[in-house]
């Protein structure tokens, strides 16, 4: 969610402290106070349309953009129809720790209600977890299992709000005791929430109608498909999210208007709201002089499977066609997204995520019409590109270009780990192999015939 250079150098950085076990127990949380609704029945006719559950991991370096967005919520809070409630954490000591808001530490739940005093939280708080670990799985599901029975609604979303590294879990000297890592970064307990895991959160706390990654990269095949039980529509984006984060108030006053909205219309908001915001002045030229492009879609998780058979059906007939020429040129234009900068990946071409409609765009283009199969692999590539334009993605929206050049609308919703130049971006530990769309798709065994490929 930030530039990742210096996201990296900052967690490396983080101290050591205490590592506080998950919240296991309920019996923590305190009534809600007179000013909150009573929590509904889950049967009864006055259960609301909509309970939001935003997960918000502030224990690191972006603890102010946290309590901004915790803010921006303020702006529109809960109403007769929608139930909005955030864990949120916070630490002291890191960098860009703040003092705002009283200079509190730990982590507590909130009931968010509407207030105009953007520089205080006034929504009433239910309860206070002390130093509860936002890195555990089991904390998120805990929230989300407490906070859907506290707070029914006919349709529940979900936000995990925080760092984001896509399907790679980063290794750092300091934290060698924590095998694996993805979203949701407590710099405190020096925890993350793996990939692996992702899916663990929503087999113990139940299903829920829209997630949202609020952290970046997280829109690629191998992050959703360890979602894809947890969730009817999944919103992300394929690329770095800038701090100004999403459009929470577009998206909370629509939905509020809405009520009635199902998860697919719900993405919709979501993504056309963020496109929106990013699309005023002010957020263009920070675009403009970050030398970034943003994206965000929104995709159907009941459609992943069928994605994969096609990922597997396109990539067998892409090797057995033999057309590396094609995709050497694929390698070397496709839209990669920013895990380096301009100093590790000065022409952005060692990155390992990119688009995966834009690769086998390119690869058809370039693909030699007289080798055999390739009348079948471009029905196939056709066939997967459409997919994944009607089938899988409900909405995709982007803005801006590259600081090589790119445009996103190369984008097309949904990224996947696509080999480019050797290089080092990052240290991570080799857990691909663990991955369900890795199971589902066999992706690795084309992942490292691209390595043998040059440009």
């Amino acid at each position: 969610m930030t530039i990742l250079a210096n996201v990296f150098s900052s967690l490396l950085l983080a101290a050591p402290a205490y590592a506080g076990p998950a919240f296991d127990s309920l019996s923590a949380i305190t009534p809600p106070p007179a000013a909150v609704p009573a929590p509904a029945k889950a049967d009864s006719d006055t259960r609301k349309d909509w309970t939001v559950l935003i997960y918000m991991n502030g224990k690191s370096n972006i603890e102010p953009f946290a309590l901004a967005d915790m803010n921006r919520f303020e702006t529109i809070g809960s109403s007769d129809k929608v139930n909005i409630v955030t864990e949120i954490g916070r630490s002291k000591g890191l960098d860009n720790d703040t003092t705002a808001d009283g200079d509190w530490a730990g982590v507590r739940r909130y009931y968010v209600t509407r207030d105009t005093d953007t520089g205080h939280i006034l929504s009433p708080m239910l309860a206070d977890l002390g130093p509860a670990d936002m890195g555990d799985w089991k904390e998120a599901a805990a929230f989300l299992k407490w906070g859907r029975t506290a707070y029914p609604a006919k349709k529940i979303m979900f936000v995990i709000w925080d760092h984001g590294w896509g399907w790679i879990d980063p290794t750092a000297p300091s934290w060698k005791d924590s095998s694996s890592k993805s979203i949701s970064h407590d710099f405190v307990t020096k925890h993350y929430i793996s990939t692996t895991d992702l899916g663990k959160i929503f087999k113990e706390a139940g299903k829920v109608d829209f997630y949202t990654s609020m952290a970046c990269f997280m829109q690629m095949a191998e992050v959703a498909y360890e979602l894809k039980d947890g969730a009817d529509v999944i919103a992300g984006s394929e690329e770095v999210i800038q701090l100004a984060s999403l459009n929470w108030e577009g998206f909370l006053d629509t939905l509020e208007k809405n009520p009635g909205a199902g998860a697919e219309t719900a993405g919709t908001y979501m993504v056309d709201t963020f496109h929106e915001m990013y699309s005023r002045p002010e957020f263009q030229q920070q675009l403009e002089q970050t030398k970034y492009g943003t994206q965000l879609s929104a995709i159907r998780a009941a459609k992943l499977p069928e994605f994969a058979k096609k990922v597997k059906t396109w990539y067998e007939l892409e090797m057995a066609a033999g057309d590396k020429p094609a995709l050497a040129k694929a390698k070397a234009e496709v839209l990669r997204f920013e895990i380096g900068d301009e100093t590790t990946d000065p022409d952005k071409r060692i990155s390992f995520y990119g688009d995966l409609y834009n690769f086998v765009e390119l690869a058809g283009r370039y693909a030699n019409p007289a080798l055999p199969g390739a009348k079948e692999l471009a029905a196939a590539g056709e066939d997967l590109k459409g997919f994944i334009a009607s089938g899988l993605t409900v909405k995709n929206v982007w803005l801006g270009k590259d600081r090589t050049g790119k445009e996103y609308s190369n984008t097309h919703g949904i990224s996947i780990n696509l080999p480019g130049r050797p290089g080092n971006l990052i240290e991570y530990y080799p857990t691909y192999s663990k991955l369900d769309f890795e199971k589902a798709s066999g992706w690795n065994t084309f992942s490292k015939y691209l390595e043998s490929i040059g440009e």
